[in-house]
């Protein structure tokens, strides 16, 4: 059996493995050797989502020569106002609001519809030269010098480190013995595009209602991508409704302040949960994106966390290749993991405080949330580190995301 020889295999194709692919080549040259398994890089999935980019990580997609074939399809969110209500409330008073740029003219997060910065960040794999293979990473041995990788169509590749970007049900983790902490909340996300009559104005909206938040994110050309959370019996009957009983639901909840509705996109539904990683590393393997961590979106900072991994680990592999070390050893995987695991635990905490705080029919809660909410709009200062926080740039942030090359 002919077994061939590279540096990094990457074990899922998705936003978080095409970054660091990308980030490995450009940083290290193309003598350093990447494979990319993935069977979706032959025919990506249509995704109904979009998501919002947080400004450092517009600035990592601009490093690594993404962000132009994505410019003119993102749309920057100028302001967001917060409400808390019923559903059947007839006003829903704005308790909070945010608005401002970390820098002039750099908006704090920008919305990019998922399938586009897919496509983008494919596009340039092939610009790079990266060797993208349409199949999975069935197993995996390793040893003292490296690992030895078994790939779906049967090719058998040797390489330093090991990256499982495989998603939620990531097999490399499983395989891996490393064991997941977390719970499901009984709650779906229903998403799907909307086109209105008015223009939205830059304006994000999150109404939180009982059953969870209804986002309205906006998009270019009159639409806004809808984040719908609904227990998951009522998640599917919404999905599975008519057209007609499905416009009469979506416009309950999204009233009528930018006119007339029409839902544009394909209606899907996810499950949500929380769920970290116990470790992030193991024996010549790295863990990143949704293999390593999943967070509720009320947040909207699931694809900002996978991203922050693969700059992380980018950084960590440049750093150790450039001085002739290991790549794949513990030295350099313990730096990514320490790097890694506070950042996106405390996301994990906060996210599941904020959606247990506003997800349920309490009026005691309602009002004391409500009360929380109104302080923090009567405290600019406090406000601005929350932009600061959104937009990606606190804490320890590495060069890519600060626009820097590795």
């Amino acid at each position: 059996m002919t077994v061939e020889r590279t540096h990094v295999v990457i074990a899922g194709g998705g936003f978080a493995g095409l970054a660091l692919a990308l980030a490995l080549r450009q940083s290290l040259g193309p003598t350093f050797e990447v494979v990319v398994a993935d069977p979706a890089v032959a025919r990506p999935a249509v995704d109904a989502r979009a998501s919002a980019i947080a400004a450092a990580t517009r600035r990592m997609l601009e490093t690594l020569g993404v962000w132009p074939s994505v410019a003119a399809q993102a749309q920057d969110i100028l302001d967001m106002v917060i409400t808390d209500s019923r559903l059947d409330d007839a006003v829903r008073p704005v308790f909070l609001t945010f608005a401002g740029e970390v820098a002039p003219g750099e908006p704090f997060a920008q919305m990019v519809e998922n399938a586009v910065l897919l496509k983008a960040l494919l596009a340039r794999a092939e610009v790079d030269g990266l060797d993208l293979r349409p199949t999975s990473v069935t197993g995996y041995e390793t040893g003292p010098q490296g690992v030895t990788v078994t790939l779906g169509d049967g090719a058998v590749v040797e390489a330093s480190l090991l990256v499982a970007a495989d998603g939620v049900r990531s097999r490399l983790r499983d395989l891996a013995g490393i064991t997941v902490v977390g719970w499901e909340y009984g709650q779906s996300a229903i998403v799907t595009t909307v086109k209105h009559e008015r223009d939205h104005g830059g304006r994000a909206t999150e109404h939180f209602l009982p059953a969870g938040p209804f986002a309205i994110l906006p998009l270019t050309d009159n639409r806004s991508s809808l984040v719908w959370v609904e227990t998951t019996d009522e998640a599917t009957r919404i999905v599975a409704l008519p057209d007609a009983a499905f416009h009469d639901e979506l416009e309950k909840r999204f009233g009528l302040h930018l006119g007339a509705l029409e839902a544009v996109g394909p209606r899907q539904h996810y499950p949500l949960g929380l769920g970290v990683a116990r470790a992030f590393v193991a024996e010549r393997l790295a863990l990143i994106g949704d293999a390593a961590h999943r967070v509720h979106p009320i947040a909207g900072q699931g694809l900002n966390l996978g991203l922050r991994d693969s700059a992380a680990l980018a950084e960590a592999v440049a750093d150790a290749a450039r001085l002739g070390l290991d790549i794949g050893g513990p030295d350099v995987l313990e730096r990514y993991q320490r790097w890694r695991r506070f950042d996106t635990m405390t996301m994990g905490i906060a996210t599941d405080g904020l959606n247990r705080l506003f997800s349920n029919r309490s009026d005691v809660l309602r009002l004391v949330r409500d009360l929380g909410l109104g302080l923090v709009d009567r405290a600019p200062v406090l406000k601005r580190v929350f932009v600061r926080e959104a937009a990606g740039l606190s804490g320890e942030v590495p060069k890519l995301l600060k626009g820097e090359a590795l």
